[in-house]
């Protein structure tokens, strides 16, 4: 849990701040170098974050109300209004201590889900959240604690304009935003393995080595805003949600917030620390009125609040953690990369092949720098991130091997072996590694059921009711416990009613947009509604800032007034177009949509958002929702057919034609 008593960053408490946190350094230097760290004791904890859900299946932004419902110390906020998180305590590894992390992981998610629940809320564990709109994203929805809005403007103020995002998969998205709330589209479910000050190098950078297969198999976050992109999205989206770097004009190197590391540790945690600092600016600020070296005087483990508040504004995806247990202090290995879902079952499983491959691959590579190099542990690691068990991995012994050949043949057992070598329970190593055996040979990761339930709904609802459906689905499925593996397809009947998903435009309007500039021909204009069957054509600018919409009503009347000049000369669009047409913004209800477009009398509505054009929706649209009203009525015997067939069903919203 982050610490939320900051203060805005001035020169002043910025100098004093930066001694706090070198003083830290050199603190936890001296405890290492006099044994001062806790050792040979080996304990894991893992954080769930969570999506709030409406009964819409939409981001619910309940966040403070949640926790006052469910009153538990666990529980935490995180910087959006609709996530939550939730800690377990640390347990001895051993035993049944994979059985006690689900159980514990199990009773706080039904105590939250009944607090919730009394907030017309549900709960969801998914990498990223089907239904999430840009729209959701806005500062309205940022957990309203000085932390976040503190991050947010120094990471404002060192970029110094807007985020763009760019990711590429089967879709692509490019989208500009205006805060670090894209990070919150992430949840993820991370682990903590407690290690010893002598044993830190070597078992992080076995931990990078196994980053890749480990992330493969567990791969559940492959779309945002209805985009299809990699099978890890997170991984992408998370490293330019809090990228304050700003382009140059030479080949500077600037190492991102979020990154996987640049190298191999060689000694120490020390080094990772220190490069930390040295690379990235402090953020945030506190009051800190620790002297370290007075309580390692006084017998005291310090607090060292300076260092893992910094700390905490650094996202490797590998962490080192400092922390204090029973006033000994102790240093953690935190894995960042897994997402959140499909079931705790999954995650647990997931947890159980990461901690089995860390002790039993420490037998096999006692220094895993001398069989890999680093670059490949991280082409590794990306090309998991974009294939997941598609991806082709550099390994010891192997120039390229596929994801799932080397995990079952290889890893796996290494991975047996390894939780039997620490004496966890024979029937728990069974449990949790068979669902990752499975999961592997079926290729069926989260990633790959959201992906194959979304193509199994292509011809039905419109986009926005495919996605609650997807939503849906994994709620329901997560209550019954089986793996992801296991679950049936998400069917269209799973959003409950299409009427449910039409609050606003964005939910189905049309953003494949065929549009010219202003000094284009007519002729092309013609020529799009034509190719396009489409009866307007947005003009915009170079900036996709709307300037007018040529309607066919338009051109029929050019035909009729200016038929003699035709042949004449060329006419531009800016000629035709209708300046300053009506417009909606995406949150716009489809209530006020249709009052503006009877009340102007138009036939479509672009939408804007900060001046820009992002989609447009049309009468046709509409008839689409209107269809399915009339099926409903049939189907419910509250009109007649009179010997006809009942209506087709509604075409899809996605072409603004018609």
């Amino acid at each position: 849990m982050g610490t939320h008593d900051v203060k805005e960053l001035d020169s002043q408490n910025l100098r004093t701040f930066t001694q706090k946190l070198l003083a830290d350094l050199r603190a936890l230097e001296r405890m290492l170098a006099t044994g001062a760290i806790e050792t040979g004791v080996r304990r894991i904890g893992a954080e769930q974050e969570l999506f709030l859900v409406d009964q819409q299946m939409r981001a619910a932004p309940l966040a403070m109300e949640a926790l006052a419902a469910i009153d538990d110390p666990h529980f935490t906020t995180e910087v959006a209004r609709f996530n939550l998180e939730y800690n377990t305590d640390p347990l001895d590894f051993g035993g049944s201590c994979l059985a006690e992390m689900e159980r514990q992981l199990a009773e706080l998610l039904e105590r939250a889900r009944a607090a919730v629940a009394g907030l017309g809320a549900d709960l969801v564990m998914v990498g990223i959240l089907p239904t999430l709109d840009i729209s959701d994203l806005g500062l309205e929805n940022m957990t309203p604690k000085p932390r976040y809005f503190a991050l947010n403007e120094a990471m404002r103020r060192l970029r110094g304009k807007d985020w763009e995002f760019y990711l590429k998969g089967t879709d692509e998205l490019l989208v500009r935003h205006d805060s670090v709330m894209v990070e919150s589209c992430n949840t993820s479910f991370q682990v903590h393995y407690q290690v010893g000050p002598e044993e830190f190098a070597p078992l992080y950078n076995l931990t990078q080595a196994v980053a890749a297969p480990v992330l493969a198999a567990a791969a559940n976050s492959p779309m945002l805003f209805g985009r299809r992109l990699w099978r890890e999205t997170r991984i992408a989206l998370f490293q330019q949600s809090v990228d304050h770097r700003a382009p140059g004009v030479h080949l500077r190197e600037q190492a991102p917030r979020v990154s996987f590391g640049r190298r191999w540790v060689d000694e120490s945690v020390l080094e990772i620390f220190a490069e930390d600092i040295a690379r990235f600016r402090v953020l945030l600020s506190a009051e800190i009125d620790e002297d370290p070296f007075a309580a390692l005087a006084a017998g005291r483990a310090p607090e060292l609040k300076a260092l893992r508040l910094h700390n905490g504004t650094i996202y490797r995806w590998t962490r080192p953690c400092y922390g204090i247990l029973a006033g000994k202090p102790h240093l953690r290995i935190e894995n960042r990369i897994l997402p959140a879902g499909p079931t705790l079952l999954d995650e647990v499983a997931n947890a159980a092949f990461w901690f089995g491959l860390l002790s039993g691959l420490s037998r096999v590579y006692p220094d895993v720098r001398r069989v890999m190099d680093f670059d490949t542990a991280l082409d590794n690691f990306v090309s998991a991130a974009r294939l997941g068990l598609r991806a082709q991995f550099g390994w010891p012994g192997h120039q390229h091997v596929p994801a799932d050949e080397l995990i079952l043949k290889e890893l796996l057992p290494i991975a047996r072996e390894g939780l039997e070598q620490k004496e966890i329970a024979p029937e728990d190593i069974g449990r949790y590694l068979g669902v990752i055996e499975e999961r592997v040979r079926t290729k069926r990761t989260g990633a790959q059921w959201q992906l194959e339930s979304f193509a199994a709904m292509r011809d039905q609802g419109s986009r926005g009711e495919r996605l609650a459906a997807l939503a849906a689905a994994i709620v329901t499925n997560q209550r019954t416990g089986r793996p992801g593996h296991e679950w049936p397809l998400a069917g269209i009947a799973s959003a409950g009613g299409w009427e449910q998903h039409y609050a606003r435009v964005e939910q189905f309007m049309s953003t494949d947009l065929a549009t010219v500039g202003p000094d284009e021909a007519i002729e092309l204009v013609a020529h799009l509604m034509q190719w396009k069957h489409i009866r307007h054509v947005p003009v915009e600018d170079n900036e996709h800032r709307l300037l007018g919409l040529v309607s066919q009503r338009s051109l029929i009347r050019l035909i009729a007034e200016r038929f003699h000049e035709l042949g004449a000369r060329p006419i531009a669009a800016r000629e035709v177009m209708t300046p300053d047409p009506v417009t909606a913004a995406p949150e716009t209800s489809i209530g006020e949509a249709i009052q503006l477009m009877r009340k102007h009398r138009v036939g479509s509505l672009p939408v804007v958002k900060e001046g820009r054009l992002v989609g447009i929706i049309t009468e046709f649209d509409f008839l689409g929702i209107a269809a399915q009203l009339v099926d409903r009525e049939l189907d419910a015997g509250k009109i007649r057919s009179h010997g006809s067939a009942a209506p087709a069903a509604a075409p899809r919203a996605e072409p603004h034609e018609r």
